[in-house]
């Protein structure tokens, strides 16, 4: 991840699995098809490789798209990029059908199919979501160009973004929020240029272990609605000394979300990983500590402060939440 953004190179292909496994909590598969009617645009994609428009197009009848768009990003600038469309009204090959023999082939005049290409923009005013693996990268720019044009989205990034200056405002806003996720909170990518150091039980041949991606989404889903108990149903009374209290923050700290006290309505310190588990009906987030060694209260508290400390030594980034009180 770290040579990704030191490099520039993003090429890390997702696998179908992994796209089909996080899809079918938002189609048909699901109580709410949020896909039925919308124009799905995948903007970060090479369209004739892509597992992505792949998914879309093979799938284009069965989730009730209307269009299908995918740009394909060409780096050389001596050839051409292109836009792969499938479009419903539009059966070439009149069968009744509608999949990736479908699909037309439009060749941009002067775009290398990057994201941020003003030949793109027409391509983002049409969508009703946006969904693909961005650049790590740009994930930042990436983010802002969806929220400045007010779209629904399903994209990739590491959960390390959680607390990005630019990425966590809009969580605590309840703006964007975590998806199903990757089993066991790593994926496998397809690989083309990194050198694989997953142990060899997590090995697999032209593939890529990366630890901590994770979907991010402004999609609803079942999970964001299901009442987060924790495991080991603890009380903050009687117990007091197993949640010390920060020493640069008014909050206690907790090292596992289910160690999480069930009487506790105070402000609380956890992982950035108990987002996969946030109902945000039941608790509020008010705070995250630094991203990239920036201090960053969110507003809760004064002060530039890069992590919370307690008795002095650091502790991994944290998000603040506090419990609702409960419903009478």
């Amino acid at each position: 991840m770290q040579l990704a953004k030191r490099n520039k190179k993003d090429e890390f292909y997702t696998q179908r699995s992994d796209i089909e496994r996080e899809l079918k909590n938002y189609n048909h598969l699901s109580k709410n098809n949020q896909f039925k009617d919308k124009v799905v645009y995948c903007n970060c994609d090479d369209p004739e490789e892509s597992n992505f428009f792949k998914y879309f197009a093979d799938n284009f009848s069965v989730m009730g798209l209307k269009k299908l768009i995918c740009t394909h990003y060409e780096p050389d600038p001596d050839k051409k990029s292109y836009a792969l469309i499938i479009e419903r009204g539009r059966d070439i090959n009149k069968d009744g059908k509608i999949d990736r023999k479908d699909a037309v082939k439009t060749e941009m005049l002067f775009c290398n199919g990057d994201f941020r290409n003003p030949e793109c923009t027409p391509f983002l005013h049409e969508a009703d979501i946006v969904v693909t693996n961005p650049p790590f990268s740009l994930f930042r720019e990436f983010v802002a160009q969806l929220v400045k044009h007010k779209k629904k989205f399903l994209i990739i990034g590491h959960q390390n973004a959680i607390t990005y200056k630019e990425i966590f405002p809009l969580i605590k806003g309840n703006k964007m929020w975590l998806g199903m996720g990757f089993a066991g909170g790593a994926a496998h990518f397809i690989n083309k240029y990194y050198e694989d150091y997953a142990t060899a039980g997590d090995h697999r041949d032209g593939m890529i272990r990366v630890s901590g991606v994770v979907w991010f989404t402004n999609l609803d889903l079942q999970k964001r609605h299901e009442e987060f108990i924790p495991k080991n149903y603890k009380t903050y009374k009687g117990n007091e000394k197993y949640y010390p209290n920060y020493d640069n923050y008014d909050a206690i700290n907790v090292n596992k979300s289910a160690d999480i006290p069930i009487d506790y309505y105070g402000v609380i310190g956890v992982p950035i990983t108990f987002l996969d588990k946030w109902n945000p009906d039941q608790f509020e987030i008010v705070g995250a500590t630094e991203s990239e060694g920036k201090g960053f209260s969110a507003g809760l508290w004064n002060g530039n402060v890069a992590q919370a400390t307690i008795n002095g030594e650091r502790v991994y980034k944290r998000i603040f939440i506090k419990r609702k009180k409960d419903k009478k």
